[in-house]
Parts: structure tokens; C-alpha cells; sequence
């Protein structure tokens, strides 16, 4: 199971990505911050970084105002 943004949770699979979390929650932010375990995952490895199964995944949608 791998806990997302500490209220959500989703099934773990062999070989998940960042990419496959973000579309399990239906994620289409154009602009966030991914962690996993508290490492910053770089917006080009995202189809690439595996998740690790019980992994703690923070999500953060980067907006502007004023």
C-alpha cells in the first residue's frame, strides 16, 4: 500500500512509477512537487522512479497568486 499526501492510499504493484501514482489519483496538475520518502523526484524521472512498496508520496500542486 503506498500512502499519498498522509490521506490517501493505493494498492502497491511491482514496477509502479510516479507517473502510474499520479494517474491513479488522477492528477493533472500542470505545475507540483513529488517526494517519495522525503526525496524530491525530478519532473524527467517520473516514468522512471519506482516506487517502493509502504512508500510515503507527497504531491504538491505549486500555484501563484495575489
Amino acid at each position: 500500500m503506498i500512502k499519498v499526501n498522509r490521506r490517501h492510499e493505493i494498492p502497491w504493484q511491482t514496477g509502479m512509477t510516479v507517473r502510474d501514482v499520479l494517474k491513479a489519483m488522477n492528477y493533472t496538475y500542470p505545475h507540483i512537487v513529488v517526494t517519495v520518502n522525503g526525496d524530491v523526484v525530478r519532473h524527467d524521472g517520473y516514468d522512471t522512479y519506482e516506487i517502493p512498496d509502504e512508500a510515503d508520496v507527497q504531491v504538491i500542486h505549486m500555484i501563484a497568486g495575489g
